[in-house]
């Protein structure tokens, strides 16, 4: 059982500070680890300002450290969404800090709302793979809400990131740690840097990995610029363009050619299934296709399948008709912390993009009702930090793209180093190899002097992801040329 030695201070704690109730962590399995964990939960208040009243149960998973030698700062991994589950994603995560989970603790506390804490669930919305049918999304989130609102922790005002970050420092106290180390993904980055902001003392050192500021909102228009960078480099690159000649006017033409009823083979299942193409179905789709540079390579191919009325390449880059995974979005909490924070103070932009239209229309017309916590004017201020923090971006990135990152560092102050990626997409520590190798040195650095003494030259610029082609059969291998896959019939 993870520090015991600290089991008497947590206790005086809980009697000092309101609102935190200890429960010492239990062995337990869980089905993200093969090995036996510490699983632990503190009880918080349901609304902060009244400590007496309602309380929920905050869940967390501590990996321990097995070394004699153990360092007394944990690692806390901060999930992404908003709205994903640390517990469920902790299979990655301690994959991906194995090397440092040898001295120091792993910890995943759910967010509330999210995983086994106060989850506010939409199966409406989370089992349809898509959102891009506006209608029935308004639909199924009104009929989510009123459930939710059912609840007996269903003040939805609750579940902002303020409040998830001082659940956050319960936990942190709970266990005994005097500083900790926070590792934030996408939303996780936001979240990082509010527990920052809030509790300075307390961190030992940052890593945000596709940087999500608090002072603006992240324009939908990043996706175009993602797609508008694919068709330029694709007509830049002899082999691209040979193949797929003239993307971005036949993205238009495609854009122009729908609605239409499509009929394909589903790509997990199997069978035939008749599909309503619409334009919003459409740009979803390729909205999903943009994120990693493995699919990203796969859209030209997709999009030129798409122009001759063949959808299926498409359906199976985006997995709109995939199961919902580990990874998977609880859209009430997600909806409570966005439509508070994201769509309520900061300005809405009137990007004529086809992604804007979609999704600030879709957002704008879910969050008119739903109800909005109170966030603090402070959450939307980066006060420079007092450690260090690494930001990485990726610049190919549709949603969190490096100018996020290089505004978020100069914000910091000099104790944050960026560190971007061109041609790498949404979660660089995802892709392995000399980025984790990078974070286990920059993490286990003595002090702040050394961290940013690092060395950072295996961080090497990559060359654009190369456009897919299918094969050419083997009847056609001495061919002087393969038919062109993009071609019109």
């Amino acid at each position: 059982m993870p520090h015991r030695m600290f089991a008497g201070a947590a206790l005086c704690l809980s009697l000092l500070l309101p609102g935190l109730a200890v429960a010492a962590t239990q062995a337990c399995r869980v089905p993200e680890f093969p090995q036996e964990v510490q699983c632990g939960k503190v009880q918080r208040p349901l609304d902060p300002a009244h400590p007496e009243g309602r309380k929920i149960d905050v869940s967390y998973v501590v990996v321990p450290s097995q070394d004699r030698n153990k360092l007394p700062d944990a690692i806390f991994l901060l999930a992404g969404g908003p709205g994903q589950s640390a517990i469920s994603v902790a299979g990655w995560g301690q994959f991906a800090f194995s090397r440092l989970n040898r001295r120091r603790d792993l910890v995943f506390v759910d967010q509330r709302g999210t995983g086994r804490s106060a989850p506010l669930k939409c199966p409406e919305l989370e089992n349809s793979g898509d959102l891009s049918d506006t209608e029935q999304a308004l639909h199924s989130a009104q009929q989510c809400l009123s459930r939710l609102q059912a609840l007996p922790y269903g003040d939805l005002k609750q579940f902002t990131t303020t409040i998830a970050m001082q659940d956050l420092d319960a936990v942190r106290q709970a266990q005994g740690y005097a500083k900790i180390n926070l590792v934030g993904v996408s939303y996780g980055t936001r979240a990082g840097l509010e527990y920052l902001r809030q509790f300075p003392q307390s961190v030992r050192r940052v890593i945000l990995d596709g940087v999500v500021p608090p002072d603006e909102r992240l324009p939908s228009s990043d996706a175009q610029l993602a797609l508008d960078a694919l068709f330029s480099g694709c007509a830049k690159d002899a082999r691209c363009n040979t193949a797929y000649p003239q993307l971005a006017q036949r993205w238009n033409s495609l854009l122009a050619s729908l609605p239409r009823q499509v009929t394909l083979i589903h790509p997990r299942l199997g069978n035939e299934m008749q599909l309503q193409m619409t334009r919003d179905l459409l740009v979803s789709m390729v909205h999903k296709s943009l994120y990693a540079p493995s699919s990203l390579a796969g859209l030209p191919y997709a999009l030129t399948q798409a122009e001759q009325g063949k959808y299926a390449p498409l359906v199976a880059l985006s997995g709109v008709t995939s199961q919902p995974d580990q990874s998977s979005i609880a859209y009430g909490m997600h909806f409570s912390v966005w439509c508070a924070e994201e769509y309520a103070r900061l300005p809405v932009t009137s990007a004529a993009d086809e992604f804007s239209r979609l999704m600030d229309g879709m957002y704008k017309r879910i969050c008119e009702k739903w109800p909005r916590g109170d966030v603090p004017a402070a959450f939307y201020t980066i006060p420079r930090s007092p450690v260090s923090v690494l930001l990485l971006s990726g610049g190919i990135d549709p949603v969190t793209p490096t100018l996020h990152g290089a505004h978020v560092a100069a914000a910091l102050g000099p104790k944050a180093m960026h560190l971007s990626i061109g041609n790498a997409g949404h979660g660089l520590m995802s892709q392995g190899g000399c980025l984790r190798e990078l974070a286990y040195r920059y993490l286990n650095a003595k002090d702040d002097n050394e961290a940013a003494k690092i060395d950072t030259s295996c961080v090497r610029q990559i060359p654009r992801p190369m456009a897919w082609l299918p094969p050419v059969p083997p009847s056609q291998a001495g061919a002087a040329a393969p038919a062109n896959p993009g071609a019109k019939p």
